[in-house]
């Protein structure tokens, strides 16, 4: 019970230093001035928000689709229902980002994919996206360099990266050698009960399925190839809200901004929801792109808002589910009495 209970104070504590963060930021930038040039966005808040769902989320929904095999793909209108609840989660709930992969998994399996290969997609599309992700963080980099020849944040930024796709890449290797029947053996072997037994052959099962679709060579590749065409894509927002703001407003810059915050956000991803510390990724990377500090705020306030503009729905309509299960379970055992 005490490993909970540091966890969440933990978590806690974490969001109050990111709260704090993004209050001392936003006072050195001067509200009234952030405020000033977050209102002069005026339709591209609502053309950012549009556009996040319709690009972004819809080609994450198409890569986690194509992982699927035929006989168990579920139709793709329903995984970017699902994507989008993963996604709110993820970025409203302080979760370290894993607890929106957990809910779209659940949702799969409740919509008819079996367990196993619900499970399997997500953990392959999540350890498939790390490694695109550190490709789009490379492509950013380099054009940085190019745009504004500082070169002093490149070695810090390459090492951060390699770091990490090494972790992911040891991620990868303990699942091809069968991580969950091995977890599931230990937990077995602890509990000292016949009845854990099932959790080994449920472990097994899942290891099998990872396999599988890591086997399917085409599936994962083409997951690769929609997941960097939706950084890519996902520029676009950063672009509506430069030209709404009439600051440099070139794909470039834009996908510099995309591919650099979302580096920063993704490195402090214990932080929930990125607080304050993205705030400071757009401070950061603007200035050397010469965007103001009031202004390059408001991209990030714009940011904030397509997220709780998308996520409180998503976040409600995972609830109406939940609520919905609970009440028929609850219906079907007074029946039985």
């Amino acid at each position: 019970m005490k490993a909970p209970g540091k966890i969440q104070i933990t978590v806690w504590l974490l969001g109050l230093a990111g709260a704090a963060l993004f209050t001392v930021l936003l006072v050195h930038q001067g509200a009234s001035q952030v405020g000033m040039a977050f209102a002069a966005a005026g339709w591209a808040i609502a053309a950012v928000v549009a556009y996040h769902f319709v690009v972004p989320v819809f080609l994450d929904a198409v890569a986690w689709w194509v992982l699927f095999p035929k006989s168990d793909r579920l139709p793709l209108r329903r995984l970017l229902w699902m994507r989008w609840i993963g996604e709110s989660v993820s970025t409203l709930v302080p979760s370290a980002a894993v607890g929106g992969d957990i809910v779209r998994a659940r949702l799969a399996a409740i919509n008819g994919a079996p367990m196993p290969v619900a499970a399997g997609s997500v953990l392959v599309d999540l350890t498939l996206g790390v490694f695109t992700q550190a490709v789009f963080t490379v492509l950013g980099l380099v054009l940085l360099v190019e745009v504004t020849g500082q070169r002093n944040f490149v070695r810090p930024t390459l090492v951060g990266t390699l770091i990490g796709v090494v972790g992911v890449a040891g991620f990868y290797f303990v699942q091809r050698r069968g991580m969950f029947r091995f977890l599931a053996l230990i937990v077995a072997r602890l509990a000292n009960s016949a009845e854990w037994q099932s959790l080994v052959q449920s472990g097994e099962t899942l290891d099998r399925t990872i396999r599988t679709l890591y086997a399917r060579r085409g599936a994962v590749i083409m997951c690769c190839v929609w997941t960097i065409i939706s950084l890519v894509g996902g520029s676009g927002e950063i672009w509506i809200a430069l030209y709404a703001l009439d600051l440099h407003a070139t794909f470039v810059n834009a996908l510099i901004l995309q591919s650099m915050v979302l580096t920063i956000r993704s490195a402090a991803f214990a932080v929930p929801g990125g607080l304050g510390v993205q705030e400071g990724g757009y401070l950061f990377v603007g200035n050397l792109l010469g965007i103001p500090g009031d202004a390059a705020f408001a991209l990030s306030l714009i940011a904030r808002v397509r997220e709780l503009a998308l996520g409180i729905p998503g976040l409600i309509s995972w609830q109406l589910i939940e609520a919905r299960r609970l009440w028929r379970a609850r219906s079907a055992g007074e029946r039985r009495k």
